[in-house]
């Protein structure tokens, strides 16, 4: 019987409270969970079933029982805790942006490398079992040779100019938001599926208006770019578009089929051709068979976004044991986040078009 793998949860919002279902779920234990006020990490062990909470993350790093931490913090705190991390020998998954500047982001991922552990980032929307399904369709060859490349992705979470978060201040969140913080998960995406990488780029970004006066990181912008195999593509970015609360989508389209995708309605892809189009159901008989492994539940049930984090903690677990795991973000991903950000900034700075290396 395989051992069960300990995690320890270090920032316990929104996204900690993911991680932590996900663990649990994926068959690994609880060991901590950490935040800095005693009384709310007590609380939080006992809500999400740890064995404790603590207040110094550094605390966790001697336990013997935690194999993995998971770097859950505001983004400035990222670089320091998961170099400590892999410091300890321990494996370590952690937020993206890995870091608050792409110098930095390049010394983890080096250091993670040369240290040989697992280290993940949670480009989570890769284990939507449709995504994959849309993948092995443009491996296999099912969309032809590729044409173009484009779609979204839109929130409304800061739309009224009342709203702010820590994500708007750039000495917490960095000097990108809107594209640090979901503009990568789009490009993570649509590289993962089509295999093919952002070679150049240009980009323009806008802020709205706040009272409380200026604002330093964007809440939106527009993208084009060009593959490295020449495809053109080009995606909108926005967090304050009222209505969209997280309409990550996408179309791959070749010269014999397009693929659709909407996380918002995650259970199906859109298969587009000249004589019909269809929709295939996630798990379904026409679904491919390499999507297989992330259609664990009959078709007809939907899955959604804890599932993927789900697989994605499973698949982190199946890589700590030494399993061979295909498609699983890594620091690697994380960089690449990193540098498709530094280009989009300097893009829209310029206003030229940038290579990205």
């Amino acid at each position: 019987m395989k051992r069960r793998l300990g995690s320890a949860i270090v920032g316990i919002g929104m996204i900690g409270e993911i991680h932590a279902r996900a663990v649990r779920a994926a068959g690994g234990d609880l060991v901590a969970v950490v935040t800095r006020d005693a009384a709310t990490a007590s609380s939080a062990a006992g809500r999400l079933a740890a064995d404790r909470g603590v207040t110094d993350w550094r605390e966790v790093l001697d336990d013997p029982a935690v194999d993995i931490v998971h770097v859950c913090t505001p983004n400035h705190l990222h670089a320091e805790i998961a170099a400590a991390v892999i410091a300890a020998g321990k494996h370590v998954i952690c937020e993206k942006p890995l870091a608050m500047d792409l110098g930095s982001a390049a010394a983890l991922e080096q250091q993670a490398g040369a240290a040989g552990v697992v280290a993940a980032v949670p480009f989570v929307y890769r284990f939507y079992g449709a995504v994959r399904d849309a993948r092995a369709r443009v491996a296999h060859g099912e969309a032809g040779d590729l044409r173009l490349l484009h779609g979204t992705y839109l929130q409304d979470w800061l739309s009224r100019p009342q709203e702010s978060n820590w994500r708007v201040d750039p000495a917490t969140s960095g000097s990108s938001r809107a594209f640090g913080d979901i503009g990568v998960h789009w490009c993570d995406l649509i590289e993962f599926v089509t295999g093919q990488r952002i070679a150049r780029l240009t980009a323009k970004l806008f802020t709205i208006d706040r009272p409380g006066g200026p604002v330093l990181t964007e809440d939106g912008g527009t993208l084009m770019f060009e593959t490295d195999r020449g495809v053109l593509g080009s995606a909108v970015i926005s967090q304050v578009s009222p209505g969209r609360k997280n309409r990550l989508w996408f179309s791959v389209e070749g010269d014999t089929a397009s693929l659709q995708f909407d996380q918002e309605n995650p259970d199906s892809l859109w298969v587009g051709g000249r004589a019909e189009s269809r929709i295939v159901p996630r798990g379904a008989e026409a679904s491919h068979p390499d999507a297989a492994p992330y259609n664990p539940i009959p078709v007809g049930h939907p899955m959604g976004y804890q599932d993927c984090f789900t697989a994605f903690v499973g698949d982190v677990h199946r890589a700590v044991r030494g399993e061979a795991v295909d498609g699983l973000p890594t620091f690697t991903d994380g960089l690449r986040a990193a540098t498709i950000t530094n280009a989009v900034l300097d893009a829209a700075k310029t206003g030229n078009w940038v290579e990205v290396p």
